[in-house]
């Protein structure tokens, strides 16, 4: 999977703070992603996590100090801020937060942040206490007035025992906001793009419902991809168990009525609309107030009324609008038939009988079918790749 952090330079800031542990699995991370990750390690830092594990996970030399004979920054302390795509302060704590808002650089850290021109971003982590005083919060509010972005820090419970506002934020959710930054330029740029994600619900009775085996991991991806290309991304979802994507307007529905509603409201203003939700084809006609129970030996029958065509029923002067088809058979025919019906600019087709290309996979073979164009069929990808894949030939039609 190739995402935007594939080649980016991230100059990573480890404070002294017991949340350093999780620094060297974000350092883990962003490597493992394909960044180019130099730790910068205060002193104190180095009394919780050692310089050893840092070089051993990134690969590269650790900088713990102004005047190193090892070290570029011994000679030249703004070479890291002058590559770097962004600069990481994680953890952050309340006297590196102090030194930033004044300017002062009396270690590598400070030196390296006060020489940069990229994106600056802290995650704080300190005890409940430290946050809330007030010279932390006058800190925060003058480096968020000179556009530093802030992740958390979370309410929880600190190492200290107590519980309040001062854990650093998890792993996962620092690279989507890194992510998210280093993408705002991207092409899609002011962009309003509306993403539909997993499978609906028509309920039977209050516990009982007529759904599908979409898991939404397809919806969630191309919204990930619209948001790291810097689109501002509306993923309206039914119920899935997946995290959700940080930088997104998430709206969370149901049924196909409820979602055919948020849809129509997201798409008003928007420039993009890709239906990849599995959206039921019928609901009950007259669903229970109370829950059905078994009687006797007698079967079940219930009566289906046709849900509406939301993507065909959704125009626009500048919308471009993209379905999804997912089939068993007859892919090609199927969807061409679909890019008709529902007057769309291009249908994604897929075999979901095929093996690791249905339900549930992390991966997925789709073919693009556009008018007037041979169906393109693409190899099996990641399903993130899929989704850039996608807006790669959707954004020449963009008004």
């Amino acid at each position: 999977m190739a995402t935007i952090l594939n080649g980016k330079s991230i100059v990573l800031g480890v404070t002294g703070s017991i949340a350093a542990f999780k620094a060297a699995d974000l350092a883990s991370k962003l490597t493992q992603a394909g960044a180019l990750v130099d730790i910068v390690l205060t002193r104190s830092a180095g009394e919780f996590v050692g310089v050893a594990t840092f070089a051993g996970l990134t690969h590269r030399p650790v900088s713990t100090g102004l005047f190193e004979s090892n070290s570029e920054l011994g000679i030249d302390h703004v070479a890291l801020a002058r590559r770097a795509d962004l600069i990481l302060i994680a953890p952050a704590t309340a006297n590196v937060l102090a030194k930033l808002a004044h300017g002062i650089t009396d270690d590598v850290l400070t030196a390296t942040v006060l020489a940069r021109s990229q994106p600056l971003v802290v995650a704080p982590a300190m005890d409940a206490d430290m946050y809330e005083n007030p010279a932390t919060q006058a800190n925060v509010k003058t480096l968020i007035s000179r556009g530093v972005h802030f992740i958390g820090p979370e309410s929880g419970r600190l190492a200290s025992g107590l519980v309040g506002n001062g854990r650093m934020t998890e792993v996962p959710e620092i690279i989507g906001h890194v992510r998210a930054i280093l993408g705002r330029s991207g092409d899609l740029a002011d962009r309003q793009v509306v993403v539909s994600a997993g499978g609906t619900e028509e309920a039977i009775d209050p516990v009982r419902v007529l759904t599908n085996r979409s898991t939404g991991k397809m919806g969630y991806a191309i919204a990930e991809a619209a948001r790291d290309r810097g689109a501002k991304v509306t993923l309206i979802t039914a119920p899935t168990y997946l995290p959700i994507p940080v930088g997104v307007n998430l709206v969370a529905v149901g049924s196909a009525i409820e979602m055919q509603k948020a849809v129509r409201n997201a798409c008003l203003e928007s420039d993009l609309l890709v239906m990849a939700a599995a959206v039921s084809d019928y609901r009950p006609s007259d669903p229970s107030d109370n829950k059905i129970k078994k009687t006797g030996d007698d079967g079940l029958s219930i009566d289906l009324s046709q849900n509406p065509d939301i993507i065909a029923g959704i125009s626009g002067e500048r919308l471009v609008k993209v379905a999804f088809a997912a089939e068993t058979n007859d892919v090609i025919e199927n969807a061409d038939a679909k890019l008709l019906s529902k007057g769309v600019d291009m249908v994604v087709a897929n075999d979901v009988s095929a093996a690791d290309s249905g339900f549930g996979t992390d991966t997925n073979a789709v073919t693009f079918v556009r008018p007037g164009r041979e169906p393109e069929t693409m190899p099996l990808m990641d399903k993130f790749d899929v989704g850039n894949a996608l807006l790669d030939r959707a954004l020449p039609l963009l008004k």
